[in-house]
């Protein structure tokens, strides 16, 4: 009979969190481009700017990619540092609730321009 251990997130963690990071990273070098040629230099610029469908919809992949990174890293703390299950699973799901309120606010924001 074979033991496992674990949860067995392995692989497909680890490429989940190069692939947000690379998401992130690619959103940032817009962002900042975008700033060095005068988005930012008034807010109706600004507020084109974030109207425009593709940035709206690199914008949602850029919070989704964030709040999936930031999941998979924060668990991983609470599950390697506390040991208790119960406080784990309160850990677990504070965190949860927490990054998806924080997605839906964004999403409210982005969408409201």
């Amino acid at each position: 009979m074979r033991m496992t251990t674990g949860a067995h997130y392995g692989l497909r963690d680890w490429m989940v969190q190069r692939i947000t990071a690379v998401v992130m990273a690619v959103y940032t070098l817009v962002i900042v481009i975008a700033l060095f040629c005068g988005v930012a230099s008034s807010a109706e610029r600004w507020h084109a700017f974030f109207a425009f469908g593709p940035i709206r919809f690199i914008s949602f992949l850029f919070v989704l990619s964030l709040c999936y990174h930031a999941w998979i890293g924060i668990r991983d703390i609470w599950m390697d540092y506390i040991k208790p299950v119960w406080i784990r699973l309160t850990l677990h799901s504070l965190t949860l609730l927490a990054l998806l309120g924080y997605a839906g606010w964004c999403m409210e924001i982005l969408w409201r321009l």
